[in-house]
């Protein structure tokens, strides 16, 4: 493991400090991404130690935030989070507060929270994420109406797919099945299924950022592909949707790679 596993956002976030020092939180760093799914305990560690290295370092005090919330260290992961917005000024984990706010048992505060920005503000998968903090928050104090209600965004297309669309139709499920509405529940079930396959697909054919479920009527008369909409066919999904690429549909002649979002969750993790 060097620094250059760290992506390049996170690591120009340490050119403050000493090249050795900067090497050695990196790769601390890059360890807690590759470990924050499989052993997240182990992750939290390499996250701590970058801290003692790099405390004043916002991508350093986000991912022993992340950490944090992966081994259920909400209150952790809340003084982490308010202190990289504090250094970055940004409101990206916005949603993660508002889930960590509920991990500490106060969901009124999690909602005051994420009432207390300006959502226009924010960029779309962090809008959606919050959305989904949200209803889970509204669901904690019984609301289950409202619950759903968060959750009614342009988003929640059924019919697109994006990078956060199988969770957003999970939740929409969720508080579905909670309202005793067991059919409509079923179906945005099917549908993040959906979502999730096709994304998978597409993943195996270019590495883009936005998967755009179409309607089938765009692939040609004889069942092939339209190449001047970029839609690719993908097999054991639903027969009324086909996958295909949003970069591609601006530019049929040609497909680009799509620069990572985020430095991901990735970045962080």
């Amino acid at each position: 493991m060097t620094a250059w596993d760290l992506p390049g956002a996170a690591r120009n976030e340490l050119k403050t400090l000493s090249k050795d020092n900067a090497e050695n939180v990196a790769r601390h760093l890059a360890m807690a991404a590759r470990l924050i799914d499989d052993d997240p305990e182990l992750a939290h560690q390499h996250a701590l130690a970058a801290s003692r290295s790099a405390g004043r370092v916002g991508v350093v005090r986000e991912t022993v935030a992340i950490t944090a919330y992966a081994v259920g260290d909400f209150a952790l992961a809340l003084r982490e989070l308010r202190t990289h917005r504090r250094i970055t000024g940004s409101d990206e984990q916005l949603p993660l507060i508002v889930d960590s706010e509920r991990g500490v048992g106060r969901p009124d505060r999690a909602l005051e929270e994420g009432r207390a920005v300006d959502r226009s503000t924010l960029t779309v998968p962090v809008r959606v994420q919050l959305a989904i903090a949200m209803s889970g928050a509204r669901l904690d104090l019984g609301e289950t109406e409202r619950a759903l209600q968060e959750l009614d965004i342009p988003e929640a297309d059924p019919d697109r797919a994006f990078e956060w669309s199988p969770a957003l139709f999970s939740a929409r499920a969720a508080v579905l099945e909670e309202l005793g509405r067991h059919e409509e529940a079923s179906e945005w079930e099917r549908r993040a299924q959906i979502a999730a396959d096709a994304l998978d697909a597409a993943a195996g054919v270019a590495d883009r950022e936005v998967i755009v479920v179409e309607e089938i009527d765009l692939i040609d008369d004889e069942g092939g592909v339209d190449v001047a909409s970029g839609v690719i066919p993908v097999d054991d999904v639903d027969a009324d949707v086909a996958v295909a690429s949003a970069e591609d549909a601006v530019d049929g002649s040609a497909r680009s790679d799509v620069d990572d979002r985020s430095g991901d969750r990735e970045d962080e993790r």
